[in-house]
């Protein structure tokens, strides 16, 4: 199954690394981006660069074009790790990376989401939410303004045979039903993930994106009714219908 939930920690506190790999998320990404003030770049990237000769993680690198871009993009290319690149809009920066996941979060991103999918290195579309709101000059908590932008991210990653996109990041940490009202949101318009950004919002979205029992069960029984019934429950069964109860299922 596709990863779910994907924790960021900042690049200039190495005290935090190993307590987010202990967090249960499935991927932890060391961040040298939003997380880290201008004056601590460099710092964060030699913690980052030392975490990564016993132990592995992705690496939000800083965008195309800031003063850090070159550094960070060597260390990552040195070290064979994966990589996530913020403010995503070119083909050609994504393909000069062994492995990434394009961070898109501007409105130029968005209208070149399915040229960014068909990157050969990447893996995953990511939404960035809070820039492209800002951007936009929207509320990134109304999630009514970004219906195109994550429309646009899930169609360009089926296109491409890329797994569902993972959604961007719930701001307030004492807000659960915020977190829970906003991982429904992304599931129902096709997500597969989200970037978590402390670790108690980790188990809430993993247990977002799973399948209900309810959901589990009506995928058993289509299954187990096979390709030659014509319905369950008195609804259609055709191959469309078969393919998403096999995925509900994970087979």
């Amino acid at each position: 199954m596709p990863a779910t939930t994907f924790l960021f920690v900042p690049g200039d506190r190495p005290d935090r690394f190993g307590k987010a790999v202990g967090s249960g998320a499935d991927v932890v990404i060391l961040d040298l981006e939003d997380a880290v003030a201008p004056a601590d770049k460099d710092t964060a990237r030699g913690h980052v660069e030392a975490w990564l000769e016993t132990s592995q993680a992705l690496v939000r690198i800083n965008a195309p074009g800031t003063p850090w871009f070159d550094a960070d993009a060597a260390l990552v290319t040195a070290r064979g790790v994966p990589v996530v690149v913020p403010k995503a809009e070119t083909p050609g920066v994504l393909a000069a990376f062994r492995e990434v996941v394009a961070l898109v979060e501007t409105a130029r991103g968005v209208e070149r989401a399915g040229e960014l999918a068909a990157v050969p290195s990447v893996t995953r579309l990511a939404f960035g939410s809070v820039d492209l709101a800002a951007e936009l000059g929207v509320a990134p908590e109304d999630p009514e303004p970004f219906a195109y932008a994550r429309s646009r991210l899930v169609i360009a990653s089926a296109a491409a045979g890329l797994a569902p996109p993972v959604d961007g990041v719930t701001t307030d940490l004492r807000d659960d039903e915020r977190l829970e009202a906003d991982v429904r949101c992304a599931r129902r318009m096709g997500f597969g993930g989200k970037l978590c950004i402390h670790p108690r919002q980790v188990e809430p979205v993993r247990a977002g994106f799973a399948p209900t029992e309810a959901e589990r069960e009506w995928a058993r029984s289509v299954l187990t009714a096979g390709a030659s019934a014509s319905t369950v429950d008195g609804r259609m069964v055709d191959r469309p219908v078969l393919v998403r109860a096999r995925r509900i299922l994970g087979e």
